[in-house]
């Protein structure tokens, strides 16, 4: 394969491609050497920013990637929470259909993936969970967090714990945990009040394929006028199977802000995603409560 010639954008030089040092921002340009990038930085500064800004955008608005799936029933993972279990003993996610049909076929309380038996204690619990993070289990942080947040399982209340575990298990994965710190920063829980950095970390678990967090940016963004936005978010949320999402793009169809054609398109593939999630174990989970 030919390597290919670049200049450098400051200096001119010619050189191989895939030797110079490409801009760690926006990687539109390329420098022969760091002294030159350094140089260049300042006049490069506002094309890099804009650049930034649109791949942000790009990332921001991609479909939502696929959910996760049971790993028993291999049916995507329902969206709301109460409707699957995060099992501390194998670390898996497990929806409420093949806990209720473990249940039924072998009349056990054991983990319907590894066959562990419950816990015996809070402290048991505790420890299941801090061994899944000893092996860098984001969804384990996020799990121990949200403990700390409920002062659940003999733990002192202690929203400062939650967060600074919520931000681990973001850094780890966890598209969840992002959302839950918005959250904190949302409602000021254990930091200081600030829309703009629960907008930073709603972003980041949107990045993640979170529904929840892109539902409620599209809500914020539509109470502060920016429907288009608002809209943009609510679509795709629906579109992956958010029901509130979903009703609130019939109101945009309602008052004008979405088009027939996308309101249809949108209420098509919702229907199809729930589809995906649906199987008679797990309807009657629903029905018994």
């Amino acid at each position: 394969m030919e390597s290919t010639t670049t200049e450098c954008a400051a200096c001119g030089k010619e050189g191989n491609s895939d030797d110079m040092n490409n801009c760690n921002k926006c990687h539109l340009v390329k420098y022969c050497n760091a002294a030159c990038k350094k140089k260049h930085r300042k006049k490069h500064k506002k094309a890099c920013d804009r650049r930034v800004a649109e791949l942000h955008e790009e990332a921001l608005f991609k479909d939502s990637p696929p959910r996760e799936e049971c790993p028993i029933c291999f049916l995507t993972l329902p969206i709301e929470g109460k409707k699957s279990v995060f099992k501390s003993c194998c670390g898996k996610t497990i929806c409420n259909g093949c806990i209720y049909a473990m249940q039924m076929s072998e009349g056990k309380d054991l983990c319907a993936f590894c066959r562990t038996p419950p816990c015996k204690s809070d402290k048991e619990e505790i420890k299941r969970l801090k061994n899944l993070m000893d092996k860098g289990n984001g969804e384990a942080y996020n799990a121990l967090g949200s403990l700390y947040r409920l002062g659940d399982h003999g733990l002192v209340q202690d929203d400062r714990k939650a967060n600074e575990l919520y931000l681990k298990a973001g850094g780890l994965g966890s598209a969840m945990a992002y959302y839950n710190l918005g959250m904190s920063y949302n409602k000021g829980k254990g930091v200081e009040m600030d829309k703009n950095k629960a907008k930073h970390y709603w972003e980041l678990a949107i990045m993640g394929g979170d529904l929840m967090a892109r539902h409620n940016l599209g809500c914020s963004e539509g109470l502060a006028g920016n429907h288009q936005r608002a809209m943009k978010h609510l679509i795709i949320a629906a579109r992956a199977g958010d029901k509130g999402s979903l009703d609130n793009v019939k109101h945009g169809f309602m008052v004008g802000d979405v088009t027939k054609d996308e309101y249809t398109s949108t209420l098509r593939a919702h229907h199809e995603r729930q589809k995906e999630m649906k199987s008679d174990e797990r309807d009657k989970t629903e029905r018994i409560g």
